[in-house]
């Protein structure tokens, strides 16, 4: 199996996916990662989170990326899958996700990219929750930022600092 992470990496490596972080230089917009659990630690392998990595510092910049600690396949769940965000349990969910939340805002990022859906999810509602200064976004939204195309419309993640950029 190989994911889609993997095939980001290998075609910006190849030069088949046309990044770059441009965009971000004047900016200056701090970004983290969340490794997702079923790719990052149950996978038995960093691989995935290392070009999940590479992907992110080559599309906002090497400076603007800020890691977690820990991290890779020793970072905290966020505490939304495995149905957990669809369970019923808001309470006890977010209480579980408060170490998520508080590993996220000592980075001071601006953004938390999250590859998952589940962990989207959950990462928006406890920065919510909890007063997070973050805003989650998709890998695939700040792919597509540093490629120029993000259309007006798919922009719903974003905060007013990158709202506009390549409009």
């Amino acid at each position: 199996m190989t994911t889609i992470i993997e095939l980001y990496a290998q075609w910006i490596k190849e030069g088949k996916l046309k990044v770059n972080a441009d965009w971000n230089k004047d900016i200056g917009a701090k970004f983290t990662v969340q490794d997702p659990c079923n790719i990052g630690r149950k996978s038995g392998s960093n691989k995935i989170v290392d070009d999940l990595r590479f992907v992110i510092k080559t599309i906002v910049g090497e400076e603007n990326f800020i890691d977690t600690m820990p991290n890779r396949g020793n970072n905290y769940c966020c505490g939304g899958g495995g149905g957990a965000l669809q369970a019923g349990f808001p309470d006890e969910r977010r209480a579980y996700g408060k170490t998520k939340f508080n590993q996220i805002a000592a980075t001071g990022a601006n953004y938390v990219v999250a590859p998952c859906h589940n962990c989207h999810g959950q990462i928006e509602d406890i920065g919510e929750y909890y007063g997070g200064n973050y805003h989650v976004v998709h890998l695939w939204t700040i792919i597509c930022l540093a490629m120029g195309v993000l259309g007006e419309t798919e922009r719903t993640y974003l905060g007013p600092d990158l709202a506009r950029v390549g409009l």
